[in-house]
């Protein structure tokens, strides 16, 4: 995705994305691949993010200011997302019982342990919750070190390969929206230790947190994986900021577009 298309795509302040270095094709598909890892990478929390990590998700070495957006949606709206929220995952989790069964079966066939596996991120209003996942790496991934956007990490299984590519080892987050710490729509939840090093570049990056963090948001059908962090952010206020009934369904359908191509972020 070029920056121009970026820029007139969303409607977000132009100037503060020109402020911005640029940078290339490969080095956003890098640095993509980076954030990608990091989503999975065991023990980040105890072991940080390593410099040049943070050096690819952060080119350069100027500080983003943003503003504190407004958080758009009347009391209908929210309360009829949070029903469609509950009766959409409720009847996913119903419709897809069966498979989650005969995943969590493979998932253990292929290596010992659980099938399923929590992880720390920040919700809303900078709350920590678990989320869920299946299990796509061996049990004792953490021995082999860090594999940071390594093509063919070996602590992946050869089914956690698939799980990833098509994003079902996501499913069992619909028990997150479910359970009201997520909604089917809304800004990507991260870990911890990603949003205290953003918040110290990306000065308003905790504002993404002043709604529910989803399984799915406007920069995942926007950018996919060109985007950088400094511009996901202003995807993610810009849906804080004009989200609605029409927005949300348009991001669901685009959502399942993506799942199809295997584009998009995490």
């Amino acid at each position: 995705m070029r920056q121009g298309d970026f820029e007139k795509g969303i409607g977000v302040d132009v100037g503060l994305l020109e402020e911005m270095p640029a940078v290339g094709i490969a080095e956003r598909r890098h640095a993509a691949e980076m954030d990608r890892a990091g989503k999975y990478e065991p023990g980040i929390s105890e072991s940080g993010i390593p410099p040049e990590v943070l050096e690819r998700l952060l080119p350069g070495d100027d500080v983003v200011v943003l503003d504190e957006p407004v958080v758009a949606g009347s009391l209908g709206y929210r309360f009829a997302k949070r029903v469609f929220d509950i009766v959409a995952c409720g009847c996913a989790l119903a419709v897809l019982a069966i498979p989650m069964c005969i995943i969590a079966v493979k998932i253990r066939l292929e290596s010992p342990g659980p099938a399923i596996y929590a992880q720390r991120r920040v919700g809303k209003d900078g709350k920590v919750f678990r989320v869920y996942k299946f299990r796509s790496m061996y049990i004792d991934a953490e021995k082999h070190g860090a594999q940071w956007a390594q093509g063919d990490d070996p602590r992946v299984t050869p089914f956690g390969k698939l799980m990833r590519r098509t994003r079902m080892d996501e499913i069992p987050q619909f028990w997150n929206v479910l359970k009201g710490d997520m909604s089917l729509v809304g800004p990507r939840p991260e870990r911890p230790v990603f949003c205290e090093e953003f918040e110290k570049r990306i000065h308003g990056w905790r504002y993404r947190t002043k709604v529910r963090p989803g399984l799915s948001g406007l920069a995942q059908v926007t950018g996919g994986y060109d985007l950088l962090p400094r511009e996901k952010v202003l995807l993610d206020l810009k849906y804080i900021e004009t989200r609605g009934i029409v927005l949300d369904l348009s991001i669901v359908f685009k959502t399942l577009g993506v799942m199809g191509t295997g584009e998009g972020a995490r």
